[in-house]
C-alpha cells in the first residue's frame, strides 16, 4: 500500500519566487495533488540503481537492432533509418533526457520496467520543479527528494557544448502549436540550456525554416531577420515528422550528415520510444528482474497489456485478462500501428484505490522520481504526485 501524506499549502508563491511564473497557469497546476508519497532511502536508490541498468541495456538493445537490420519489426520508418544510424554512430549526438515509467519499488514489490520516454518526454517541470516547490511551501526540507532533474540536465548541455565545438552554442527549442504542457517542458529545457552557456531562443515548429544546404533558421522578431541556430530541440515526435513531414526527414538528414546541426533527441532515440523494444530487450535479457515478458500475440493463459508501438499517454491500450477477454481499454488516434504484449502487473495502490506509477528521468543518469496517479490504464487525466524520502 501506497503511503501518503498530506501538503496543506499550494506551491504558487515559491514558484513565483523562482521565477517560475508560467508554471501557474490553468493548463499546467490543477492535476498537481495535495500530498506526495513518502519513499526510503533505500527505495530511491534502487530507483537510480534500476534507470541506470535500463538505460545500458536500451543501448544493448539498439545496437542489436541496427546490427541486425529490424528496423521494420520497430515499425521505424524506413525514411529515418540513415539519419538514426547517423546519429547513433556519431558520440556527439547525446541523447538529453528521457522517462523511464515503472512500476514496483515502492510497495515492497520489483521494479519492473513499462516502458521508457525517450523522445518526447514530459512531466519535467512537475518533476523537476513543482514538487521541490511543494516541500518548500510546506517548510519541509526541500533536499528530501531524489531530485536533480535541472541540474543533471544542465551537465547534459554543457556536455553537449563540449561535444560540438565546432558548433556555435545557439540553440532553437520548438514544439508544436496550441500545447501549454509542451511549452511549460522547453521553457524548463531553455533554462537548463542558458545555465549551460547556450543562446536559446523559442518558436514553434510552423515557423522555424530548414535548409539541406544552409541549416535551421528562426526569423528574429526584433529585426525581421532570419537567423541560423546550430542546435535544435522539437518537442515533436520522430515518427510525426517522418510520416507528416517526409521532406523535413529528408532535410534533417542531410543537415546531421553535413554538421549543419544537432537535433536533440537524436533520431535514434526512436529505437527506444517504439514498444516493440519491449520485446527486443527480453529477447537479450529472458527473465531479467526488471523486465515484463513481451511479445508480438498475447501472452498464453496469461494477463497482458496490448500496446501499439508508438501510443502516447494511455492512448490505444488494452488490458487484457488470462482468457483473453477485455478487462479495460483506452481509445486513441494510433490504433494504425502494429501492436505488442506486455505481461500484466498491478500498480501500486493507496487506501482509495488510485494506481501509482513511478517516473524516473534520465539525463545521462538517473536524476529524479515522480508519480503519476490514476486508474488501471494511466492517460492523459492521470494526476502528478510528488515525493519526500523519510
Amino acid at each position: 500500500m501506497i503511503s501518503l501524506k498530506p501538503l496543506r499549502t499550494s506551491p504558487d508563491t515559491q514558484l513565483r519566487n523562482l521565477g517560475w511564473d508560467w508554471m501557474l497557469g490553468q493548463d499546467t497546476l490543477p492535476y498537481l495533488t495535495n500530498e506526495v508519497v513518502l519513499v526510503s532511502p533505500q527505495e530511491v536508490e534502487a530507483y537510480y540503481e534500476a534507470a541506470n541498468e535500463l538505460f545500458d541495456m536500451f543501448v544493448t538493445a539498439g545496437q542489436h537492432v541496427i546490427d541486425n537490420n529490424r528496423f521494420a519489426e520497430l515499425g521505424i520508418p524506413a525514411n529515418l533509418i540513415e539519419l538514426i544510424k547517423l546519429s547513433w554512430d556519431d558520440d556527439r549526438n547525446i541523447h538529453l533526457y528521457g522517462r523511464f515509467d515503472l512500476t514496483g519499488g515502492i510497495d515492497g514489490k520489483s521494479i519492473k520496467l513499462i516502458e521508457f520516454n525517450a523522445d518526447t518526454a514530459t512531466c519535467l517541470p512537475e518533476t523537476a520543479v513543482v514538487q521541490f516547490a511543494h516541500l518548500k511551501a510546506n517548510k519541509l526540507d526541500e533536499s528530501r527528494q531524489f531530485n536533480s532533474v535541472f541540474e543533471t540536465l544542465t551537465g547534459q548541455f554543457e556536455e553537449l557544448l563540449a561535444a560540438n565545438p565546432d558548433l556555435q552554442p545557439t540553440l532553437l527549442l520548438s514544439a508544436m502549436r496550441d500545447f501549454p504542457e509542451d511549452d511549460a517542458n522547453v521553457a524548463l529545457l531553455g533554462e537548463a540550456a542558458s545555465e549551460a552557456g547556450f543562446e536559446v531562443e523559442f518558436d514553434f515548429i510552423d515557423n522555424v525554416e530548414f535548409s539541406a544546404d544552409e541549416g535551421i533558421f528562426w526569423q528574429n522578431p526584433k529585426n525581421g531577420q532570419f537567423e541560423k541556430l546550430d542546435f535544435w530541440f522539437k518537442l515533436v515526435p520522430w515518427e510525426s515528422i517522418a510520416e507528416d513531414e517526409p521532406e523535413l526527414a529528408t532535410i534533417l538528414t542531410d543537415l546531421v550528415r553535413k554538421r549543419l546541426a544537432v537535433v536533440l533527441n537524436p533520431a535514434y532515440t526512436l529505437l527506444f520510444q517504439s514498444k516493440y523494444i519491449l520485446k527486443i530487450l527480453w529477447e537479450l535479457y529472458p527473465n531479467h528482474p526488471l523486465l515484463l515478458e513481451t511479445d508480438t500475440k498475447p501472452l498464453a493463459g496469461r494477463a497482458c497489456v496490448e500496446k501499439v508501438l508508438f501510443g502516447r499517454e494511455g492512448a490505444n491500450v488494452r488490458i487484457l485478462n488470462a482468457d483473453g477477454s477485455e478487462q479495460q481499454a483506452v481509445d486513441g488516434e494510433y490504433s494504425h500501428y502494429a501492436k505488442v504484449y506486455q505481461e500484466y502487473v498491478d500498480f501500486p495502490k493507496d487506501s482509495d484505490g488510485y494506481s501509482y506509477q513511478a517516473g524516473v528521468f534520465y539525463a545521462g543518469d538517473a536524476c529524479g522520481l515522480g508519480f503519476r496517479r490514476g486508474g488501471l490504464i494511466l492517460d492523459n487525466g492521470a494526476g502528478f504526485v510528488g515525493h519526500l524520502v523519510e
